[in-house]
């Protein structure tokens, strides 16, 4: 094996030990999240397929005493729309690569673990850009009482995240290192 061989199967190794490593940590991550969750017991709840970095909320997801759902893109400038997800459910690529339901009921979520990029104390988050989840907040929160909680590593937090007039807030900021109520 050349220099170039020996270091790409290093490379190989890292990721699949960097990648068990992250999976261990994320039952440890998701303890607060299953805590929030079983005061909502029994209540529709939506999350969402982890992509690249994103904190892992499917352990608190599989936990979950009630129906479960993941988000599903329909098309721009429109809410999102909520599909019954479980572990075994058999998933596809959806918009922009998240895995969604190959099929399913759809599910509207009194309760929604939000993504995001980063977040701040009076209970906003950056997220990709879309709008989807703000579209989808808003209607919802017309509709009825929904919970917001977003979920990240305590690492995502900032000063202050710039808003508009469309931001929805979150009602609960859960990470790693704490639970607390957004004060607006």
């Amino acid at each position: 094996m050349n220099l170039t061989e020996i270091k790409a199967a290093a490379r190989a190794e890292a990721f699949a030990r960097r990648k068990v490593a992250f999976a261990a940590r994320a039952a440890e991550d998701c303890a607060r999240l299953k805590a929030v969750l079983t005061e909502h017991s029994g209540k529709a709840l939506a999350g969402y397929m982890p992509m690249r970095t994103e904190i892992d909320c499917l352990p608190a997801m599989a936990a979950h005493a009630g129906a479960v759902g993941v988000p599903v893109i329909l098309g721009a400038g429109t809410p999102l729309k909520f599909r019954s997800w479980s572990p075994e459910a058999t998933m596809v690529a959806g918009e922009f690569g998240a895995l969604i339901p190959e099929s399913g009921d759809w599910v509207e979520p009194d309760v929604l673990i939000v993504p995001l990029l980063a977040f701040d104390r009076r209970g906003y988050r950056l997220g990709y850009g879309g709008g989807f989840y703000d579209r989808t907040l808003e209607g919802l929160r017309a509709r009825k009482s929904v919970t917001a909680i977003g979920f990240a590593f305590a690492a995502q937090e900032v000063d202050e995240v710039p808003i508009e007039p469309t931001d929805q807030p979150l009602d609960l900021i859960v990470t790693e290192a704490e639970v607390f109520a957004p004060g607006r």
